[in-house]
């Protein structure tokens, strides 16, 4: 890949075109920060942020959207219920060499995030150097589901499918893809929990304290069960999209757990 400082253009991975863009330095001149979009997202919705990211941290920063969104290729449906699992180990490998990636952090946001973190916790990959998770979800929770239970009615009665066209070449493949296979009936039982079991990098997990969409128990559960160093930023008056709604506190957040990354790097090739 031809990495320029916001050039966008598309690349292949999961056998699916994908649009990218990429931001800062190239993986040969600086780590990657690699940006995982939500369940309703892509490249267009992270707006301004990625850009402010990488002058926020001096890192190169890559963005894609996932099948099924913006202008990559449409997702094959339905979609299965452990799709989170597939992107993580069967797309993203390839994404990665795709982009050259050498050294960085996976950053998710909701769906975005449960796939860096199942990423990390299911491929042993030592380029990966940290993790940073906003509004993850491990397993579901009632209230959570009830608001994707809204979600359909206002993209069937609304003006939600509208809004997605702005964004998205195929709004009903990219809502039916996300909400059909959450509102499944066995979906109620999905839970990938497991996968914080075998994270061994640092990661900075980050919630709004009102997010709709998942109560604290999803922060509190890479709290308690990983065996790495985990950070905490939880906003007040915030809900599902910290880089959205407080992007401030978020960009200050990731750039200071960078910078401690990077001197337990230096720290390691001192020693070494």
């Amino acid at each position: 890949m031809d990495w320029q400082d916001g050039a966008s253009g598309t690349l292949t991975a999961g056998g699916k075109t994908l649009e990218c863009q990429c931001f800062g330095p190239s993986p040969a001149e600086a780590s990657t920060i690699v940006l995982l979009h939500e369940g309703l997202g892509c490249l267009a919705l992270w707006r301004d942020f990625p850009q402010r990211l990488a002058e926020a941290t001096g890192k190169g920063v890559f963005v894609w959207s996932r099948a099924g969104y913006g202008k990559s290729d449409p997702a094959d449906l339905p979609r299965p219920l452990d799709y989170m699992t597939r992107e993580a180990v069967e797309v993203l490998p390839g994404l990665l060499e795709t982009i050259g990636f050498r050294s960085g952090v996976l950053m998710g946001h909701s769906d975005g995030a449960t796939i860096a973190a199942i990423y990390a916790g299911s491929i042993e990959d030592h380029r990966v150097r940290g993790l940073i998770l906003m509004a993850p979800h491990f397993f579901t929770e009632e209230m959570g589901l009830a608001e994707i239970a809204q979600a359909r009615v206002a993209f069937e009665t609304g003006d939600l499918r509208e809004k997605m066209m702005k964004y998205h070449d195929d709004p009903d493949n990219t809502f039916r893809g996300w909400n059909d296979a959450w509102l499944h009936p066995e979906f109620a039982k999905w839970d990938v929990s497991e996968v914080i079991d075998y994270l061994r990098i640092p990661t900075l997990a980050i919630q709004g304290r009102d997010d709709q969409y998942g109560t604290l128990a999803q922060i509190e559960e890479i709290e308690t069960r990983s065996y790495a160093p985990v950070d905490t930023l939880i906003l007040d008056g915030c809900r599902h999209a910290p880089h959205a709604e407080q992007p401030e506190a978020v960009l200050a957040a990731v750039a200071e757990f960078l910078t401690r990354l990077d001197r337990i790097e230096a720290a390691e090739v001192e020693a070494a």
